[in-house]
């Protein structure tokens, strides 16, 4: 990656930021862009050609769908097949950090490559106004797994996706919007609405406890390595280079702590020093990477609560530590 050209494809999230975007997916380019959740891959999802450019860039597992992201419940509604249920909850957190899978409508228009052979598609309506925006000026569906390489840490930066994709030229994004960093740094809770059962598929900003006030009872889904029905369900996933060791109350030699609370004795970072867990999801990817600098033998994060946001943190932490 040339570092000295690759930077310049970063765009301002101003008008003209948004309008130049919006047309690079239009014409059928691949941009990166900012959501409250991470930064997104995105492109047409009506396109084929343009959605399979989302593969490549990433190196993603074909059998490995995608979430279709709208600006409006109205625009959700004309892509699938909405129960009860799934307008309650689309209407409670919506816009939102929550995606969810529902029966794919026959009218759709979607590229059946983001549904990866599945009668289902995922959806979600950002919170980020910035990304409501681009999805309106851009007046299609926008496809969007994270902004890095399949199954490394995600990006909370303009700067972590010019670190982690290929250049423009190497089926990298032609541009990449800068909104700054997202405010929740976790990727999306995924909630599957297709069958009687409800099921939490992944979790992330918005908790198991959060959706059961709607739904009820979930079934928390197994990781599925071979025919996931959502993004992040792979055993190993959001890993860093170096080594990671989860639940550590003090580092090892050649490691580097990731500290939490008052679990911080010699910690370099420490994800909130006040035992937040929604600072500590803001910035658990940023400090991962900061860290995954081929400086330290392993990194050691300190253990981190199990209850609400504390749930999506420890599923990052599992997949990224689970040995290849």
């Amino acid at each position: 990656m040339s570092s000295a050209s690759f930077p310049s494809i970063i765009v301002n999230a101003d008008n003209p930021g948004i309008e130049r975007t919006a047309r690079v997916i239009a014409n059928g380019g691949l941009v990166a862009f900012p959501t409250e959740t991470v930064y997104g891959l995105g492109a047409n999802a009506r396109d084929d050609r343009a959605v399979a450019q989302i593969f490549e860039a990433k190196n993603r597992p074909r059998f490995n769908p995608l979430i279709v992201h709208v600006p409006t419940m109205e625009d959700a509604r004309r892509l699938a097949e909405f129960d009860d249920r799934a307008e309650e909850i689309a209407n409670a957190f919506w816009p939102g950090p929550l995606s969810i899978v529902l029966p794919r409508r026959a009218d759709a228009g979607l590229s059946f490559l983001v549904s990866a052979g599945l009668n289902t598609i995922a959806l979600r309506v950002p919170d980020s106004e910035l990304a409501r925006e681009l999805l309106t000026v851009a007046q299609c569906p926008i496809a969007a797994p994270s902004a890095n390489r399949s199954g490394e840490v995600s990006p909370t930066t303009a700067e972590h996706v010019a670190q982690s994709l290929p250049e423009p030229g190497d089926k990298g994004p032609s541009l990449i919007l800068d909104g700054g960093p997202c405010s929740v740094g976790l990727e999306s809770t995924v909630v599957d609405l297709s069958e009687p059962m409800a099921s939490l598929l992944r979790p992330g900003g918005i908790t198991r406890e959060d959706l059961a006030c709607h739904l009820g009872t979930l079934v928390v889904a197994d990781s599925d390595d071979t025919a996931p029905r959502s993004p992040g369900m792979m055993t190993r996933h959001y890993a860093p280079a170096t080594p990671l060791r989860i639940n550590a109350t003090t580092a090892e030699p050649g490691e580097a702590l990731l500290g939490f609370g008052d679990n911080a004795n010699d910690a370099i970072y420490n994800l909130s020093p006040d035992g937040n867990l929604t600072e500590a999801a803001a910035n658990l990817f940023a400090m991962l990477r900061d860290l995954d600098n081929g400086t330290h033998a392993g990194i050691a994060v300190a253990p981190i609560p199990k209850h609400g946001l504390g749930q999506a943190i420890n599923d990052r932490l599992k997949r990224a530590a689970k040995k290849e």
